[in-house]
């Protein structure tokens, strides 16, 4: 979240580029745009509908807890965006406060999983769909967002329990989309481009928690 500003990456508009598709479309190149537009909006026709089970869990060591629909766009990932990023954020709250701001329609932000202090995982969003997480309408279409509790000022804020369990969900992120585990793939969120954030700062311990994702991406799952 870091300075917890709404994104205002235009993810919620449905592009125009799909409404192209009747005679004026003349070049070949714009109709293929224009198809792949509506393929990736497969979704929203009627009766259709990719199948979920309710509080279903990408990684198993979370817990699942809603957020708003205002706050993800439903996509069909990695089949039409692929994910190749893990964006790193701190919540610059505690882990309640972020929950609650995840669940407010009206916060226009929200990222996949929100890692406490303790080392507990709530996963919010399904990695299947768009969270509005970056202030990047492309970051957030090819990543999955970690949100951290705690102050990007306030080294004691990020625990050991914290990066443990941060690092190993970041591990099986990277195994089940095979993103390279290093810093081009694996990015703070002051690091998207366009962003006014902070975080996750300077006392957040890169080389730690690299060192922590390739020891757990090399482990048994």
């Amino acid at each position: 979240m870091g300075q917890r500003k709404a994104s205002s990456d235009g993810d919620r508009k449905v592009g125009r580029r799909a409404l192209l598709i009747g005679g004026t479309v003349a070049a070949a190149g714009s109709a293929v745009l224009a198809r792949d537009e509506l393929a990736r909006l497969w979704w929203r026709t009627p009766g259709v509908e990719k199948p979920r089970k309710e509080g279903e869990v990408d990684y198993a060591g979370a817990r699942w807890v809603a957020a708003s629909e205002a706050n993800w766009r439903r996509a069909d990932r990695p089949d039409d965006y692929g994910i190749d990023m893990v964006v790193v954020h701190v919540t610059q709250g505690s882990f309640d406060s972020a929950v609650k701001a995840f669940q407010d329609p009206g916060h226009r932000a929200a990222a996949h999983y929100i890692v406490r202090q303790d080392g507990h995982v709530a996963q919010m969003i399904r990695e299947l769909d768009v969270a509005y997480h970056a202030g990047n309408r492309d970051y957030n279409e090819r990543s999955v967002g970690i949100e951290h509790e705690g102050f990007v000022d306030r080294p004691q804020d990020f625990t050991d329990e914290m990066y443990e369990a941060s690092a190993r969900l970041t591990a099986r992120i990277c195994a089940r989309y095979d993103i390279p585990v290093d810093r081009e793939h694996i990015i703070g969120h002051v690091e998207v481009p366009g962003t006014d954030h902070t975080d996750p700062g300077r006392h957040w311990d890169w080389e730690k928690y690299m060192r922590l994702v390739r020891r757990a991406r090399t482990s048994p799952a």
